[in-house]
């Protein structure tokens, strides 16, 4: 039985958790949701962040420190608007932050700000990576000295808007029994500033082996990328998006494919789900958020953490969100 999750930052309203652990600490990468004054639509406009708060814990049931703002819209040279959701890696003594931001034409693009320190502040590049488009980057280590990243988000994450990694002059979604459009992974260069690769499809499979199709809105990936490793499988986690699920698909190398598992957590109050997956002092871990605090409000977030269990056969348990 999962314990009832816990809000980790009561006075703000945090969202799309990153966490890793360095140093012996978890460390959180949220965005930070303000008040837009804008009615709620798709492409997201009602998300007003312009900037990042760094958190820090020493124990999950101990204090949660605030580092302040360690990155903002202001300091990065070709920014527009909306900082959506960061990740953040560290390699040979410096800690790399990936962010989407939009350009100023309304593009958006993905950053890299660095720091010597965990808990920033973080200093942007003058440019967006080469080749990058669409939003939530997630970073994943896989050990040997190679680090991937997986990102993508359909709608307002404009990830409709590009194919084999050109844009499109109009933006095609698939419906129905079409393919249903994939997230992208990337290795890093050893620089970790841009891709060694061009990004590929992360293919996610039905029990009977065949890719996920855009009607199939309960199981197809929306956006929200996240990846773990578990018993030496590698768990590729998502939202659907339109359908409020946090799911996850199971493959034998980062690139994939992935088969479809199930259902990690079902929907919280406010439209959209967002998470991270970690191991901590032995135990795992689910960070995510909702809208209850803040009336349910989808552009008002609040960040959760609740334990993450695996059955013996290493599927996990599904968490219910409303009562989490």
């Amino acid at each position: 039985m999962n314990k009832k999750a816990r809000y980790l930052v009561p006075g703000d309203y945090m969202a799309d958790p990153a966490v890793h652990v360095f140093n012996g600490k978890l460390y959180i990468y949220p965005s930070h949701d303000w008040e837009s004054g804008v009615e709620e639509n798709d492409n997201g406009d009602h998300f007003n962040m312009k900037d990042y708060h760094v958190f820090s814990m020493e124990d999950m049931d101990g204090e949660v420190t605030d580092h302040g703002v360690v990155l903002d819209t202001d300091n990065i040279a070709w920014a527009g608007r909306q900082l959506w959701d960061c990740d953040v890696a560290f390699k040979d003594g410096k800690y790399y932050m990936y962010f989407p931001l939009k350009d100023q034409n309304d593009i958006f693009r993905i950053g890299v700000a660095i720091s010597e320190r965990p808990e920033g502040p973080f200093i942007p590049q003058e440019n967006p990576m080469k080749g990058s488009y669409s939003i939530d980057p997630a970073i994943f280590h896989d050990g040997n000295n190679e680090y991937y990243m997986y990102f993508g988000g359909l709608w307002g994450g404009q990830l409709q808007r590009y194919r084999n990694n050109k844009a499109l002059e109009c933006a095609v979604l698939p419906e129905g029994n079409e393919l249903a459009l994939c997230g992208k992974v990337a290795r890093l260069s050893e620089t970790m500033l841009d891709f060694a690769e061009e990004p590929r499809d992360v293919v996610i499979l039905d029990e009977n082996g065949k890719p996920l199709t855009a009607g199939d809105t309960e199981r197809r990936f929306f956006e929200a990328s996240w990846v773990h490793q578990y018993n030496g499988k590698y768990y590729f986690s998502y939202s659907t998006g339109d359908t409020h699920l946090l799911c996850y698909a199971i493959g034998d190398n980062p690139y994939g494919p992935f088969t479809y598992q199930g259902v990690i957590l079902t929907p919280v109050v406010g439209w959209t789900t967002h998470h991270a997956i970690v191991e901590f002092k032995g135990k795992w871990y689910l960070f995510h958020h909702d809208s209850v605090p803040s009336g349910g409000r989808t552009w008002l977030r609040s960040l959760k953490v609740c334990e993450l269990q695996y059955n013996e056969d290493g599927t996990i348990r599904t968490i219910e969100g409303i009562n989490a």
